[in-house]
């Protein structure tokens, strides 16, 4: 990434006040894992679910959008206290606009984090987009940061610290850990 596409993206992330995140291949590797009994297994990182309890303390409002419905993303949703969950949603376009309407907020002001061309509809939208390094190229040409890791493997914290980084609060979360 240039320095002038880097600070771009930064001003960008500088605006955030509510960054959307999708599930597979973005806050799992993409696998698709089943049990013995048929039900699907995801596997959450937990250096991702900190980077998004460090956004929320700093003010950033944070949602999940996604194609499937899942027990387990309701739960991790649950646990990390994300308010903003859309599941089952064909049409992410609809469910970003029903999300920022609910909240009083612009696009403009949003951000959104996928890796396939269904995510498409939000991120061309959204003020700040970002992806994964194994994201499909037509979703990595259109995004303003790409994570040098794979989702599922603390891409989605990257992202976060940059926003943190981008609204200057990086080193005040990081103070209380560094005492």
């Amino acid at each position: 990434m240039s320095n002038n596409a880097l600070s771009a993206a930064m001003e960008r992330a500088s605006k955030i006040k509510l960054m959307i995140f999708d599930v597979d291949g973005v806050l799992t590797d993409g696998g698709l894992r089943y049990g013995a009994e048929g039900e699907l297994i995801k596997t959450f990182n937990v250096l991702d679910g900190h980077g998004i309890k460090l956004l929320q303390e700093y003010g950033v409002q944070v949602g999940i959008i996604t194609a499937r419905n899942s027990a387990i993303v309701a739960r991790r949703a649950a646990d990390l206290g994300i308010q903003h969950l859309k599941q089952g949603v064909h049409d992410k376009r609809l469910a970003f606009e029903q999300v920022i309407e609910s909240l009083h907020l612009t696009s403009e002001v949003c951000g959104f984090m996928g890796d396939d061309v269904i995510d498409l509809p939000v991120m061309t939208r959204v003020g700040f987009a970002a992806s994964v390094p194994n994201g499909h190229p037509e979703v990595q040409t259109r995004a303003h940061y790409i994570a040098q890791v794979r989702g599922g493997h603390g891409a989605v914290r990257e992202v976060c610290d940059f926003i943190l980084r981008a609204q200057n609060n990086y080193e005040a979360a990081l103070a209380p850990y560094l005492r």
